[in-house]
């Protein structure tokens, strides 16, 4: 039997790891780009603004890919179960696996791994993604699998998350995926709102963009959670059952949202209590930032006309 890519002719897919993409690989390098970039630049910024801008510049650089790089991980729900099952239908041989469940806000992932790997004369080293979201088809992909012959304990999980199954899986995580991502990326465009402010004379408004981003962050996780937490279908498989609790990306979108929050509210308390020391970690001219601070926003005007009749420069001031 010959070799196809690297793999057999019965099953030319590439494998994909679990709660890793190729999308996620590149919001991660644009980020990081970025904050190389701003490492180089730094040594030119004088005193001790320096250190002012690397630590805002930094944080915010972490809670903007933080917000877009969970959309495509699969760790927001995992599980992780060893156990002695079945391998193929129709088959009474039983293998010694380690099988893990990884569900993000786009699909599932599911990894199947031998312990050893080698065992009845086959590498027993499975990693499958089912998805889910907008332009795809979860029920083609099962089909796909179920011709492709895939190991009794992956068709099982993937069985129980399609739309078909009396669990409601599907249903059930595909909604939460969806209002979690929309709710984060409105998250996301409030943190670019929140840069913008920031960078102008308005260190108010920013702050508030900022208690806007986590609050909307902090909603994506509680949609996640209290969609997700109805009780699942029971998942036996040989002698045990595999039980799912919150991943890595549920927990660091809670902590980013708390941090903005954080953030949020010292930028808005720093504001009204020391306007200065605001001015200064942000690097704001005192005169452009003068007039905000006190609440009022003087208009000044001099009028040139009066010059025609000899009068003298007259200033007029209107408070909004």
């Amino acid at each position: 039997m010959t070799l196809w890519d690297g793999v057999l002719p019965f099953y030319p897919q590439s494998r994909h790891s679990a709660g890793f993409s190729v999308p996620l690989l590149i919001v991660i390098l644009v980020f990081l780009s970025l904050a190389i970039s701003f490492l180089l630049i730094l040594p030119g910024i004088r005193g001790h603004s320096r250190w002012f801008w690397l630590v805002r510049v930094l944080l915010s650089l972490f809670i903007g890919a933080e917000i877009v790089a969970v959309h495509f991980s699969a760790e927001w729900s995992i599980g992780r179960v060893s156990t002695n099952t079945s391998y193929k239908a129709f088959s009474a041989a039983r293998i010694r696996a380690d099988l893990g469940l990884h569900v993000g806000l786009e699909g599932i992932n599911i990894t199947l791994k031998g312990t050893p790997v080698q065992q009845m004369n086959e590498t027993i080293n499975y990693n499958e993604r089912f998805s889910w979201r907008l332009g795809e088809n979860y029920a083609e992909e099962y089909e796909e699998a179920l011709e492709k012959g895939l190991p009794d304990p992956v068709l099982y999980l993937a069985e129980k998350f399609s739309r078909s199954s009396p669990c409601g899986l599907h249903r059930q995580y595909r909604l939460a995926g969806h209002y979690a991502s929309v709710t984060l990326w409105v998250a996301f465009c409030l943190w670019l709102l929140s840069n913008v402010l920031l960078s102008m004379p308005v260190p108010l408004y920013g702050g508030v963009a900022l208690l806007a981003t986590g609050t909307f962050a902090l909603l994506s996780v509680l949609v996640f959670a209290s969609i997700a937490s109805v009780p699942l279908c029971p998942l036996h498989l040989g002698s045990s059952a595999l039980t799912t609790h919150y991943g890595a990306a549920f927990w660091i979108t809670l902590a980013t949202g708390v941090l903005c929050l954080l953030l949020g509210g010292a930028v808005v308390s720093f504001h009204y209590a020391w306007p200065s020391a605001l001015r200064t970690f942000l690097d704001l001219n005192v005169k452009d930032c003068g007039n905000q601070t006190r609440g009022d926003s003087p208009l000044n005007f001099k009028n040139p006309i009066h010059k025609q009749f000899g009068a003298s420069d007259s200033l007029i001031s209107t408070n909004l």
